[in-house]
């Protein structure tokens, strides 16, 4: 059960970090130190302290189960009555003896009983299952966010070599008389400053790898960078095919197991309601004629009032309840799903605009400022503003791509797990 909740997690967050893949959009080492989104989530399925804590309680409710398919124990009894009397019931010629063997006749309830046991480990098994894909979803989560600041800090490096390539031919251009020192100096400040950022981001990255690695229970990374690309960017499916799935939520889910759980405590209180019989039956010996003769016996308590009533209607109103939760839980899944749909929707349309028509412009319109400014018709101003728009635009193109992956682990994480790993995870 448990490798098979593994398998079914680890194959739903690979896919829900789409187009995740060996070949990296970053320039990553691609070294034995690398880690992939497959491994780090099978690391998690099987070391996250969380979840090795929590399979105490799957064992305990086994352990409940196991104890309520137990029967009552046959009762034992001796009686001897008409002894160490006075007369003719002096001392023990006259006593009888009964012994007997009892029963309780528990009219359905044991069955009950069961049932409620049954379907709390059933609960049980649900919630865990909540935790593993809990577990998983936050590493992807976390892998994510190791993917994203190896992208920014890629733009970054990308950004102090074109900050250092403008201090060079500026440079020449103070030296060759064309240019002012106060040009250079703008230049090396914002050299200064790339680099500050630069510097900025590996040491977020650095904690992000720490963070990762905590999934599943490591203080020191074994891995100097994670294998991915968000440029692949995901597809958006119909709202429509994703409400179709919202029953395979995860919370819905349990309230189901918990609507069991209620069903069969209402049907347990039902049962006690009828009070057990005990019967009785054995054997009694006549002392003074040696004579034996079977007895038996039935106790039946009188049901004159219903002691179990409360409970009665306490489990009821626990079914009404649990009811109305999942009505209200599956409000907010489904309206938190509509709000991710318009988001991620809008993620994909701001990369593909930023794919297809800004950054192409920019770069065209980079390369012509450049030479405008060897040529002395543009001043450094227009050369730099042209630089930042690029590598705001780079940056906006990335922060789209790594935030349509975050919301489709979170569409996932409210849809219930599918799909299979793509190749190379």
């Amino acid at each position: 059960m448990w490798g098979l909740i593994a398998r079914h997690t680890c194959a739903c967050l690979c896919l829900s970090l789409l187009g995740v893949s060996v070949s990296a959009q970053i320039d990553s080492p691609e070294t034995e130190a690398a880690i992939g989104l497959a491994e780090a989530l099978s690391r998690t399925i099987a070391g996250n302290p969380d979840l090795l804590a929590f399979g105490y309680q799957i064992e305990a409710a086994e352990g409940r189960l196991q104890q309520a398919a137990l029967t009552p124990n046959p009762e034992l009894g001796i009686a001897v009555q008409d002894v160490l009397g006075t007369d003719a019931f002096r001392g023990v010629d006259s006593a009888e003896t009964t012994v007997t063997l009892g029963w309780i006749l528990e009219r359905g309830a044991r069955k009950r009983i069961v049932d409620a046991a049954r379907a709390g480990v059933s609960l049980r098994t649900v919630d865990a299952e909540i935790v593993r894909i809990d577990a998983a979803a936050e590493t992807a989560r976390r892998f994510l966010t190791c993917l994203g600041y190896q992208g920014r800090l890629a733009n970054a490096e990308r950004a102090v070599g074109l900050a250092q390539e403008t201090v060079g031919l500026i440079g020449e251009s103070v030296a060759a008389g064309r240019s002012l020192e106060a040009e250079l100096a703008r230049a090396e400040a914002e050299l200064a400053r790339a680099e500050l950022l630069q510097e900025d981001y590996e040491h977020e990255l650095r904690s992000a790898y720490r963070l990762l690695s905590a999934q599943w229970g490591e203080t020191q990374p074994d891995f100097s960078s994670v294998r991915g690309n968000v440029d692949p960017l995901p597809v958006l499916e119909p709202f429509e095919a994703l409400l179709m799935r919202v029953d395979e939520n995860p919370e819905l889910m349990r309230y189901m197991s918990q609507q069991r759980l209620d069903d069969a405590e209402l049907r347990l209180a039902q049962a006690r309601s009828k009070p057990s019989w005990h019967v009785s039956g054995g054997l009694r010996r006549y002392e003074g004629s040696d004579d034996l003769a079977l007895v038996g016996g039935l106790t039946v308590p009188l049901p004159i009032r219903n002691r179990n009533q409360g409970s009665i209607a306490a489990a009821r109103a626990d079914v009404t309840r649990t009811q109305a939760e999942m009505t209200a839980s599956r409000v907010r899944i489904e309206t938190a799903l509509f709000a991710m749909h318009q988001e991620l929707n809008h993620d994909l349309q701001l990369a593909g605009r930023l794919r297809a028509d800004v950054i192409p412009r920019l770069e065209r319109a980079l390369a012509d400022t450049r030479r405008a400014y060897e040529l002395g018709r543009y001043g450094y101003s227009e050369w730099r503003i042209v630089q930042g728009e690029l590598l705001a635009a780079n940056n906006d193109l990335l922060e789209a791509g790594i935030d349509a992956h975050r919301i489709v682990i979170e569409i996932e994480r409210l849809t219930g797990v599918r799909g299979s790993p793509p190749a190379g995870q």
